[in-house]
């Protein structure tokens, strides 16, 4: 689809749904795949990718904690030379109205979602400038455009995305450096489908393609935005919702 042979990709949050599709896509175009999430939880994925004989490796991640991405960083330098790609793609979702919402879990996903990929981001920074190249794409959301009732805190992050890749790409496009969100809609995932529950249908009839989205439609979306033909592309938030929100 794209050539990214010869790529170095860390992707977070790569243990399953929408991660996980995009770290399985890019390394099938050719990229080396840094699967990062909790412990080992990446495994899998990696498993994936080296059966059908591409290459990946696991790395345990705390987006969380500063230390821990800049020790992830500097080892993917020290391994490979150097960093090409970037997907924050970690997050999270606690749900709740406003009026009965704890503080912490505003705190964890804002942390998680926002505070996590701005972190992720300056650590890749560097050697992207070194090389005077680099792709940094942000995995929002579509209820970061339009709102949703009970999710204030997670609307308020991944909106916080969208300003944030806007922002950081005017800073580093004097260095080749594109940065470029994708909002998903609806997409058939573990975490829509916790969330959402015996509600699917309904919202389904939101959409008006008439079906939820695949975490590979998201993941081609991905895969074009980091490939050499979307070049000419930065500060974008490219929507996959089926026309969700327009």
């Amino acid at each position: 689809m794209f050539n990214l042979t010869g790529k170095v990709a860390i992707v977070t949050g790569a243990s399953r749904g929408i991660g996980k599709s995009i770290a399985v896509l890019l390394a099938s175009n050719g990229a080396t795949v840094v699967a990062a999430a909790r412990e080992d939880h990446a495994s899998e994925t990696v498993a994936e990718i080296t059966a059908a004989g591409g290459h990946a490796e696991i790395a345990s991640l705390d987006v969380n904690k500063a230390s821990e991405i800049e020790e992830l960083v500097a080892a993917t330098v020290k391994r490979h030379s150097s960093i090409d790609i970037l997907i924050n793609n970690a997050g999270i979702a606690r749900d709740q109205l406003a009026l009965r919402m704890k503080s912490s879990d505003w705190d964890a996903v804002i942390a998680t979602n926002l505070t996590a990929s701005f972190l992720c981001s300056q650590a890749v920074l560097k050697p992207m400038i070194r090389k005077r190249n680099g792709r940094i794409v942000n995995i929002s959301s579509v209820v970061g455009q339009m709102g949703n009732a009970g999710q204030v805190n997670y609307a308020a992050s991944k909106a916080g995305l969208i300003g944030l890749t806007k922002s950081l790409a005017r800073e580093v496009a004097s260095r080749n450096i594109t940065v470029n969100a994708v909002t998903p809609g609806l997409i058939d995932t573990d975490m829509s489908k916790d969330i959402l529950g015996k509600a699917q249908d309904s919202w389904k009839g939101q959409i008006p393609l008439g079906r939820m989205g695949t975490t590979t439609d998201v993941a081609v979306a991905v895969c074009f935005l980091v490939s050499d033909e979307a070049s000419y592309i930065t500060g974008q938030a490219l929507a996959v919702n089926g026309g969700m929100y327009m």
